[in-house]
């Protein structure tokens, strides 16, 4: 009886092992397509896209400029997903996107709840872009870039807006503060 009890957790613990963990495709972020929304989408297509949530369009800018207006998505339940930024095209297609769920996450796995250090040990970093307020990392041979919030830095690096910062000055344990992808 100890023996099959013992060869029940040994399958079991196979069964678990072999189980990758598959990201759930509503939420996959790759130069292709952001959770159920394809590069190639056009704008018109959002509603189709997303009928199972909302879609909230920014009206307070007037139609001269309906172009550059963002586009919010939500759940059915409330969770705001993502904020949309069409391109000027004659027939516009999403331009930024800025995620705001923690559940979207990249190929490597990396997301908003994702640190510095998960971002260096799984990517290469191809250039980090020091502004104001922030540190912007972009990826090589990606659409994806993080912004972290220089309150993450150094207390002797957060106020100098002439220092670049690079990637060692940058800690380990800094946080996400935006998750953003550029289809322009």
């Amino acid at each position: 009886m100890k023996k099959l009890q013992h060869i029940s957790v040994l399958v079991i613990a196979l069964i678990l092992i072999n189980c990758k963990n598959e990201s759930d495709p509503d939420f996959l972020i790759n130069n292709l397509q952001v959770g159920k929304l394809m590069r190639t989408s056009p704008v018109s297509d959002l509603e189709t896209i997303y009928s199972n949530d909302s879609i909230v369009r920014d009206t307070s800018l007037p139609t001269l400029v309906s172009n550059a207006n963002t586009i919010k998505v939500f759940e059915k339940g409330g969770q705001h997903l993502l904020t949309l930024t069409p391109n000027g095209d004659s027939i516009p297609k999403i331009g930024i996107i800025r995620v705001l769920d923690p559940r979207f996450k990249t190929e490597k796995g990396i997301g908003l709840q994702s640190t510095f250090k998960e971002i260096k040990d799984k990517c290469v970093i191809k250039k980090i872009v020091t502004s104001l307020n922030n540190v912007i990392i972009f990826i090589e041979n990606s659409d994806v870039y993080f912004t972290i919030d220089k309150e993450e830095l150094p207390a002797s690096l957060r106020y100098d807006t002439s220092i670049n910062i690079e990637e060692v000055q940058i800690p380990d344990d800094a946080k996400i503060k935006y998750l953003m992808i550029s289809w322009d």
